[in-house]
C-alpha cells in the first residue's frame, strides 16, 4: 500500500530524494500490545485507517525503516505533516521528538539514533485527549461537549497527514519565504541558511551571493501576475551551501479599496462558500491528492470565486491546487473551546504557525482569527480579557503577514480588524431580508443568533469601543432550510438579497458539502449532486445575477396572484460584477408567452428595478439576461400561483 504518495510539502519542496513512510504499521491500543495495523495517514477514528476506534486516548504506532544506501553522509530526518495532538517519538529506543499540536508540522533528526546498518525500530506515541475543549481542535467533537457539539464532527485522532524521511547536509536551509513586491515586479526572498546562495527563478533569472544577506529582492522583467483568471505560478529554486529546496509563489497583491475586495487591483465581488475538510472515510484525511482537487472544482463549478476553510490548517497539498487552479482562499486557525489562559496561548501557537507555514500561497487572500467567540466563551462583549484575546491575535497576525487583510472574530463582537463581517441564519424571508439591509446599510449592529432550541440571543457586529462603520463588510455565514429544496430556495433568495446592497462586499455560503448528520451542503457527503429544487448554483454565484424585487411566499409559491388580474409587474434588479458594462437584454418566458427588454448595468453597482409586464398566470417564470453577442450572462426562475 502507498497512500497519499505525493510530495507532501510543495511550497518547500525537497522531492529530488524522500521516502515516504504512508501505509500499514502496527498499531497499539495499549502500550507494547501491537495486535492490529493502521494505515497511515487516516485517523484511528475512521474507515480508511483500518481501525475505527472511537474515544481512544492514547495509542500507538511502531514500524521498520531504513536508511536508503545513497542517503550515507546526509543528515536523515523524519516529517510529520500533522499528529492530533501530543507526540512522542522513539527511534531505536531513544527519545526523538516530542511536539504538541494537531495542526502544525514537525521534524526530527533522527541520524544519530540509526544502527550501523541506517536502520531503527520507530515508536510513536500518540495522546488525544477526549477533552478538547481547552486545546485547538475544530470540529472535531470532545467529550465533555464544547458549547458548539451541535455542529461538531467525529474527531480525526493519530498520525493524519503524510509522514516522511528526506535527506539533508549538515548545514541547511530552514526557511523559505517568497512574497511579491508591493509594485508585483519581483520576488522578495527570505532565507534561512548557508551561504554561498545561488536562486534560480526558471526561465526568468539567476542571482548568486557569495555570503547570503538574509533577503533579497529579485526583478522579474514583463512579470505576469497571478489571478483568479490566470493562475500563474513562478518556480523559485534556491541552492544553499550543499542543500537545495524548491518553492514558488505568484505576483498577486490583495487590498480593500472601498466596498470591495481588490485582487492586483481589480474589484473583485467575494462570492465564497464555507469548507470544513472532512471526508466520509477519512475524517480530517483526504483519500487522494485528487479528492483536494475535486472539492476545489466543485466549488468552482458552483460559482464561487473563495473557500473560506472552517477552522481548520489544510493539508498543504490543499492549498497547492487552490494555487494551481486560482481560488482564492479564507485561511483560519482550529479554534479551542472555552477560555484558559492556556488555551488561549495554545490557539496563539497555531495562528502564527499558521502564517509561517502558508504565507507562500497566492490564494491565501485572508487570514481569520477566532471564529464567532468560540474559545471565548461566547462573552468578547462582556469581558475586557477576551477583548485582549482577540485584539492581540489579530496584531500578531498583522506582524506575521502585513500583506493580507485579517478578520479578527468572524461574525460576532469584532475589536481590531480589517474586516467586518457577520453571520446571520434565518429561515423568514421577510425577516431575513429586513436584517440583511439593517446591517449592511444602518449603524445597527446587533442581529439575532439562535445558540440552541430555546436559547435566542442579540449578537453585535461591534465589541465595545469598536467602531466599524468605515471598513469594508461581508457576510460570513448564511444558508436556509432543512431540506434540500428547501436549501436551495433559500440559497436563491438569500443570495439575491445579499446581491441587492452595494454596500456588501460580499458572502460566505453554508456550506460545499454535507458532513455527517450536517446535510446544508449544495453537494452531499459524498460529494454527489442534490435535488435544490431546480436551483442551480452557479446561476445563483454568477459574475453577474439577476435579483427579484419582492418578498417570496414559499417554495413553489413565489408569488401568489389575485385571480382578478389580467397582468402582473415583476420588478427586476441586475446586480453586474463584470469588469466591463453590461449593455445586454433581459428576456422572459412563462407558459409559453415571452417577451424581452434592453438592460443596462454598470460594474459593481445594482440597477433600479426593471419592470416586466407579463400576463396574470401561474407557473414557472423564467428570466436571463443576455449580452450584446447573444451570450446568457444570468439566469434565474420563481413559481407564480393562485
Amino acid at each position: 500500500m502507498n497512500p497519499r504518495p505525493e510530495y507532501p510539502r510543495p511550497h518547500f519542496n525537497r522531492s529530488e530524494h524522500w521516502l515516504s513512510l504512508n501505509g500499514e504499521w502496527e498499531f497499539a491500543r495499549q502500550a507494547d500490545c501491537f495486535t492490529e495495523t493502521i494505515v497511515v495517514p487516516f485517523p484511528w477514528e475512521h474507515s480508511d485507517s483500518g481501525v475505527v476506534a472511537h474515544w481512544l486516548p492514547t495509542a500507538w504506532y511502531r514500524r521498520q525503516i531504513e536508511r536508503p544506501a545513497d542517503w550515507l553522509g546526509q543528515r536523515i530526518i523524519l516529517h510529520f505533516g500533522a499528529v492530533h495532538h501530543q507526540a512522542t517519538v522513539w527511534v531505536n529506543g531513544d527519545l526523538a521528538v516530542e511536539h504538541t499540536g494537531g495542526y502544525l508540522p514537525f521534524e526530527a533528526d533522527i541520524t544519530d539514533h540509526l544502527d550501523a546498518a541506517g536502520r531503527a525500530e520507530l515508536v510513536v506515541q500518540v495522546d488525544a485527549p477526549t477533552d478538547k475543549r481547552f486545546i485547538p481542535h475544530g470540529k472535531q467533537r470532545s467529550l465533555p461537549a464544547d458549547d458548539y457539539d451541535g455542529c461538531a464532527f467525529t474527531p480525526s485522532s493519530g498520525i493524519w497527514q503524510s509522514v516522511w524521511l528526506e535527506p539533508r547536509p549538515a548545514s541547511y536551509i530552514s526557511r523559505l519565504q517568497l512574497r511579491p513586491t508591493d509594485a508585483l515586479d519581483g520576488i522578495e526572498v527570505e532565507m534561512t541558511g548557508p551561504s554561498p546562495v545561488r536562486i534560480e527563478i526558471p526561465g526568468v533569472l539567476v542571482r548568486e551571493y557569495d555570503e547570503w544577506p538574509g533577503s533579497a529582492t529579485l526583478p522579474i522583467p514583463e512579470p505576469r501576475l497571478w489571478s483568479p483568471d490566470d493562475p500563474h505560478l513562478y518556480d523559485v529554486i534556491v541552492a544553499a551551501g550543499e542543500d537545495l529546496v524548491r518553492g514558488y509563489t505568484g505576483l498577486r497583491k490583495v487590498e480593500w479599496r472601498g466596498n470591495n475586495l481588490a485582487i492586483n487591483g481589480v474589484p473583485t465581488y467575494v462570492r465564497g462558500v464555507l469548507d470544513q475538510g472532512f471526508w466520509p472515510a477519512g475524517g480530517h484525511t483526504a483519500p487522494s491528492d485528487e479528492a483536494f482537487l475535486l472539492d476545489l472544482g466543485l466549488a468552482q463549478k458552483a460559482g464561487f470565486n473563495l473557500v473560506r476553510k472552517h477552522i481548520k490548517l489544510e493539508d498543504p497539498r490543499w492549498l497547492y491546487w487552490a494555487d494551481r487552479i486560482g481560488m482564492l482562499v479564507w485561511a483560519e486557525p482550529p479554534s479551542t473551546g472555552r477560555f484558559t489562559a492556556e488555551a488561549v496561548s495554545a490557539f496563539e501557537e497555531v495562528a502564527a504557525g499558521m502564517v509561517e507555514r502558508d504565507a507562500n500561497h497566492p490564494s491565501i487572500v485572508i487570514w481569520g482569527g477566532y471564529n464567532e467567540e468560540w474559545g471565548l466563551d461566547w462573552d468578547v462583549p462582556g469581558d475586557p480579557a477576551k477583548q485582549d484575546a482577540v485584539r492581540r491575535v489579530y496584531r500578531s497576525l498583522r506582524y506575521a503577514d502585513p500583506t493580507r487583510p485579517i478578520v479578527d472574530n468572524s461574525g460576532w463582537a469584532h475589536v481590531e480588524t480589517d474586516l467586518v463581517d457577520w453571520h446571520y441564519y434565518d429561515e423568514n424571508v421577510g425577516s431575513w431580508a429586513a436584517v440583511v439591509d439593517r446591517l449592511i446599510n444602518t449603524a445597527d449592529g446587533s442581529f439575532p443568533v439562535r445558540l440552541g432550541p430555546d436559547l435566542l440571543l442579540q449578537k453585535a457586529i461591534n465589541a465595545p469601543g469598536f467602531d466599524g462603520a468605515n471598513k469594508p463588510q461581508l457576510n460570513g455565514e448564511y444558508g436556509g432550510g432543512s431540506t434540500s429544496v428547501e436549501r436551495g430556495w433559500h440559497l436563491r433568495w438569500q443570495t439575491q438579497e445579499l446581491r441587492r446592497h452595494p454596500l456588501n462586499a460580499g458572502y460566505i455560503y453554508t456550506e460545499l458539502y454535507d458532513i455527517e448528520h450536517e446535510t446544508v451542503g449544495i453537494y452531499t457527503y459524498e460529494r454527489r449532486t442534490k435535488d435544490l429544487g431546480g436551483v442551480v448554483p452557479s446561476d445563483v454565484h454568477a459574475e453577474t445575477v439577476l435579483i427579484v424585487d419582492l418578498t417570496p411566499q414559499a417554495p413553489g409559491r413565489d408569488l401568489v396572484l389575485q385571480a382578478a388580474d389580467r397582468s402582473v409587474v415583476i420588478p427586476v434588479r441586475v446586480s453586474h460584477h463584470g469588469q466591463d458594462p453590461l449593455l445586454g437584454t433581459l428576456h422572459w418566458e412563462l407558459g409559453g408567452a415571452s417577451g424581452s427588454m434592453p438592460v443596462e448595468a454598470k460594474p459593481f453597482e445594482v440597477t433600479e428595478p426593471f419592470g416586466l409586464r407579463l400576463p396574470s398566470s401561474k407557473g414557472h417564470l423564467l428570466l436571463w439576461a443576455t449580452d450584446p453577442a447573444g451570450h446568457v450572462v444570468a439566469r434565474t426562475a420563481m413559481d407564480l400561483t393562485y
